[in-house]
């Protein structure tokens, strides 16, 4: 029987302290960044100073959440010399900390010794653990979700063994 996954606004709503986000892929395909990425690969890049030209509702949801106390940090582990796709993404990534998020990045070789799950994710107080699928060629595949205590263990520790080596997003050259 498929998982009923709650909606991430729901989870990362009830969360109280923490919400971690683990994304260790070089490239996406998600189809809803295709025109923003085809945009930016002909040279667009969004102004720091016009704020309501790039401020969407994600952002609103993590600045409410950071706001509410709660603490939000996304790592990234890359590959060197980082993809096209990372090189995207960082461009962008100043909206993310505008909102209130902390984010840093790991090169990959540094990532050899650490357990890793197989699977992107967020886990919400250090408990609830949402899984991001990818298809083969980078979409969003349908998330799953656990509140295995074991589960929530190995994403807790794989994470913070990530962040403790990784670089800030403003001290990571692409």
């Amino acid at each position: 029987m498929p998982q009923t996954v709650p909606t991430f606004a729901e989870q990362l709503n009830a969360a109280q302290h923490t919400a971690v986000h683990l994304e260790m892929r070089d490239s996406y395909s998600v189809t809803k960044e295709k025109d923003a990425f085809t945009a930016w690969r002909s040279g667009f890049r969004y102004d720091p100073a016009d704020r309501a030209s790039w401020w969407r509702p994600w952002l609103s949801l993590v600045e409410e959440t950071v706001h509410r106390g709660v603490e939000v940090r996304r790592a990234r582990i890359v590959s060197e010399p980082v993809s096209e796709y990372i090189r995207f993404e960082h461009s962008g990534t100043f909206t993310n900390i505008t909102a209130g998020e902390r984010i840093r990045r790991l090169p990959r070789r540094e990532a050899s010794d650490i357990a890793l799950p197989g699977n992107d994710f967020w886990l919400f107080d250090g408990k609830l653990v949402r899984f991001n699928h990818s298809t083969g060629d980078g979409e969003s595949a349908d998330p799953s979700f656990s509140d295995d205590p074991a589960v929530a263990l190995l994403c807790a520790t794989a994470f913070e063994a990530v962040w403790d080596r990784a670089v800030p997003h403003e001290k990571f050259a692409v």
